[in-house]
């Protein structure tokens, strides 16, 4: 398949859909970047996906998720054409519920054909990024079990595989094109690590019990509910830190972190106060509070102390949880 275009705009034109289509809050927060990272980072987001969406099909054997993921590695790196993978994952998945996810993948020569427009700097970046990923969830997702994983280095070593090494390709890009950012990040790049991975183990707590239900655990065996909260605040405090090293005037990029940051630390405070009530209940946040968060971005994204205030009220019942261990 030849990936020219005739018509660039109206491949991103679909990008930009897609992304409304798959992810609520992606569909949020990547539209708030400067149009150049935006379309790296929307396009990763989408790359990602899609190993995401063969991970998580639940007929699927360990080995066809395997081979489907490495030709769609291999496609990503020009290494096949993009439909050596494409024919066998429609074929594949041709009993998947989710038709936002399969009109995705329908359209991967799209997703790279993007990736191919963009700097060579970046789609270095992206490839490292998805390369990563494909490999360590197929790792993963070949021995998940209801019983959780086995200990926390292999609950770090997943959040970094499926989220963390999302922040490093995130300074990856912010440094190319934000020279203050690059001196500022310079020597605390692991913060970038943590940043991805404080929104996976929110997601993680927030989404236990429907894993549960469908026979897994992202959970470390023999960890309890609070320590997991308590250790999610302190990749919260990195992800803290990590937000305010973006210079004030990248506002884009500002708001982007302290929005994905934020509705974290809204979540986490909505689990343990559910725990503490012993409650069960929907823990997604609320369209008004995620909205009501959003338009509170405009006016604290550029301002430190707000960003500060922000975080220490909200987490203040976290913080608290320290003081038990």
């Amino acid at each position: 398949m030849n990936l020219a275009s005739d018509n660039p705009q109206t491949d991103l034109d679909y990008q930009k859909t897609i992304l409304k289509s798959v992810s609520r809050t992606f569909a949020l927060t990547i539209p708030l970047l400067p149009p150049i990272i935006e379309k790296v980072v929307g396009n990763t987001y989408l790359l990602c996906r899609i190993v995401d969406t063969i991970e998580d099909a639940a007929d699927l054997t360990p080995e066809t998720k395997k081979d489907l993921s490495n030709l769609f590695l291999e496609a990503v790196l020009e290494k096949v054409p993009v439909d050596s993978f494409l024919a066998p994952c429609l074929q594949a998945l041709k009993n998947y519920s989710n038709q936002d996810e399969l009109d995705l993948i329908t359209h991967t020569p799209i997703v790279i054909r993007i990736l191919r427009t963009c700097s060579s700097h970046d789609q270095a970046a992206v490839s490292r990024c998805v390369s990563i990923m494909s490999k360590g969830m197929s790792h993963f997702h070949s021995r998940q079990t209801k019983a959780g994983l086995r200990d926390m280095v292999e609950f770090e070593e997943y959040c970094y595989v499926v989220a963390g090494v999302v922040g490093e390709l995130l300074t990856s890009v912010f440094r190319h094109y934000s020279p203050q950012f690059s001196n500022n990040i310079q020597g605390h790049e692991n913060l970038a690590i943590s940043f991805g991975q404080a929104l996976q183990m929110t997601n993680i707590l927030k989404d236990s019990v429907e894993d549960q239900a469908r026979g897994v655990s992202w959970k470390p065996a023999h960890t309890s509910q609070l320590e997991l909260l308590q250790i999610a605040y302190e990749k919260l405090k990195d992800a803290l830190t990590y937000t305010l090293l973006i210079p004030n005037e990248q506002v884009g990029m500002r708001r982007f972190c302290f929005l994905a940051f934020g509705l974290a630390v809204l979540t986490l405070d909505k689990i343990l106060a559910q725990d503490r009530l012993h409650k069960k209940g929907q823990l997604k946040l609320s369209r008004m509070t995620v909205w009501f968060f959003y338009g509170f971005t405009k006016i604290a994204a550029s301002n430190d102390m707000l960003i500060k205030v922000f975080f220490y009220l909200w987490s203040s019942p976290l913080k608290k949880l320290g003081t038990k261990y």
